[in-house]
């Protein structure tokens, strides 16, 4: 787990993936970090991972089952070889401490004795072993022959069948069959996997080691289970980048620090609120609040669906009010303005009585079509990125090679459209947050709004423009009947659009990682410029003497008389 072998090694699982910032390297444990590139790596695509064959990203590796298995038993052998114990005692101190190598290197030599009292792993038995022709099981209390009897390292014996159902019992309450201890209740001393290999059914065994492979990558932690669903692969991340988005080989992107999807430039603490909002009742009751009114009688909230004011409660209520000033309707007439007007609501507006009522329902009205205008536009984007993935596998699976074929293109040479529908997916993502980001954006800070949505506008418009490209112009192409002059057009410009907007993006992630900084020390310099402006104006005024400032003169002149 900890050399650099292992990780070359679990590197090279298919797993050629660019990250869009990193300026990709095939090298794992290249630490040579550069400016982020927003860009890709020309590399064969893989159908199978799309995007993230891709992408290589230099602070994690995918594990796949059998890596898992071979760093497990790595660090298993390692620490037996150094410590001097057998490999289940070690897969025992190494579960315990969490499977930190360095962990239970230290905690061993700092005190042995501590930490085999505390982890169950004993010296000598606690039991004398007995010459007796038969063993008495402390569980069942039956005499049995010796080789019907089995004990772990502190020699209590018990028979082979209290045995089997007192770990077949522990096996099904869960994980923590891995903690497993001696049945006697007085004795800490650890059962091993040997005894589970020894003594267990082949389905509690396979349940076992289901559990300890898994405990390798829950308990550790520089691993996580990818979270997508059905997924089995297990991400080593290795900290120091800053950036914590990953890319599966299932071609799932997501957070390591927060297990939701990949939300980068936006920070977790953003992205946890936007989620909840999303899915809080909170926006309901904003919902209600602005488009209902309380009954009157029964103070149930009734949403308004037609033009007129008569308004009637539903059964058993079926109270007819005015839904204007909640009055009685009986007492509405052509005195009070008739069906779509009410003179009443409108004095009594004026008298002051309807204010705090109608302010709240206006702030709740505001609030709603804020959060809708921003939700809507995080919504579509999602959408538009699912479709660009869906559009990047037919172009991968179909449509590519019916585009060499017309175009009498290699396929090798037809890259750059794969590359735009990539440079697209991740855009898109990128341009889904940043609605988030701009939700949370504090309404006083006017320069960094307007700095926001100026980089934000012009990212979304070179975004659009290289989708409706990619999208649009290339079917001339895909359906004409033989090669065409202006591909070649259509490659430089495809190109160019794909740049371009690798440009946008990149200013506008820079832009918000940096807390858009960019405003204040703009701010700062301006402040100082005009301040120096200022100094040295005074200064030149003084300079040239009496009567050269119409301001100053005369202020100067008089002092001067």
């Amino acid at each position: 787990m900890d050399s650099e072998e292992d990780m070359l090694d679990a590197h090279d699982m298919e797993s050629g993936e660019d990250d869009f910032y990193s300026g990709g390297t095939d090298d794992y444990n290249d630490s040579d970090d550069g400016e982020p590139d927003y860009g890709f790596v020309e590399e064969d695509a893989d159908d199978s991972a799309m995007i993230a064959s891709h992408r290589s990203l230099k602070n994690y590796c995918v594990l796949r089952e059998e890596d898992i298995r071979r760093h497990q038993m790595d660090d298993i052998e390692r620490v037996s070889v150094v410590l001097s114990i057998t490999e289940v005692e070690a897969s025992i101190l190494l579960r315990h401490y969490h499977w930190s190598v360095g962990k239970v290197h230290d905690e061993w030599f700092a005190d042995e004795e501590r930490v085999r009292k505390t982890v169950g792993i004993l010296e000598s038995p606690v039991v004398t072993p007995s010459d007796d022709r038969e063993l008495t099981c402390g569980i069942c209390f039956d005499s049995y022959p010796p080789e019907k009897i089995a004990s772990v390292s502190c020699g209590h014996p018990f028979c082979t069948t209290c045995w089997t159902g007192y770990i077949s019992t522990t096996i099904n309450d869960g994980p923590g069959c891995l903690m497993l201890r001696c049945p006697d209740p007085s004795c800490l001393a650890a059962v091993g996997h040997d005894m589970v290999d020894k003594l267990a059914s082949e389905e509690d065994k396979e349940k076992y080691n289901r559990y300890f492979l898994r405990s390798y990558i829950e308990d550790n932690r520089k691993m996580k289970w990818c979270p997508a669903p059905g997924c089995d692969f297990a991400i080593d991340f290795s900290a120091g980048s800053g950036n914590y988005d990953v890319s599966c080989l299932c071609s799932f992107s997501f957070c390591w620090n927060c297990t939701e999807e990949a939300h980068r430039p936006v920070d977790c603490s953003t992205v946890s609120k936007w989620i909840l909002k999303n899915s809080a009742e909170s926006e309901n009751m904003n919902w209600i609040l602005a488009n209902s009114k309380p009954c009157p009688r029964c103070k149930r909230p009734i949403e308004k669906n037609q033009g007129c004011m008569h308004m009637t409660c539903t059964p058993p209520c079926k109270y007819e009010f005015c839904w204007l000033c909640l009055g009685a309707w009986m007492d509405h007439g052509e005195r009070t303005g008739g069906f779509y007007a009410c003179n009443r609501y409108e004095v009594a507006k004026q008298e002051g009585q309807y204010d705090e009522t109608e302010r709240r329902r206006e702030m709740a009205k505001n609030s709603l079509e804020r959060y809708t205008h921003y939700y809507e536009r995080w919504a579509s984007n999602q959408t538009s990125r699912q479709k660009a993935m869906t559009d990047l596998q037919q172009m991968q699976t179909q449509n590519l090679e019916k585009l060499s074929d017309k175009q009498c293109t290699p396929e090798s040479q037809l890259k750059f459209i794969l590359e735009a529908w990539l440079q697209i997916i991740e855009c898109r993502r990128v341009l889904k947050w940043t609605y988030a980001y701009g939700y949370y954006l504090p309404d006083h800070e006017h320069a960094k709004r307007q700095f926001f949505e100026y980089l934000q506008g012009e990212a979304e418009s070179g975004l659009e423009r290289l989708h409706q490209c990619v999208e649009k112009d290339l079917v001339q192409f895909l359906n004409a009947e033989g090669p065409s002059k202006d591909f070649n057009d259509f490659r430089t410009k495809l190109a160019g659009l794909t740049s371009v907007t690798k440009n946008y993006f990149e200013n506008l992630v820079k832009a918000l990682e940096n807390g858009l900084a960019d405003v204040d020390s703009h701010a700062a310099c301006s402040s100082k410029s005009t301040s120096s402006k200022s100094t040295g104006c005074s200064s030149k005024t003084r300079g040239k003497g009496k009567g050269s400032s119409r301001i100053g003169g005369s202020s100067r002149n008089s002092d001067d008389s």
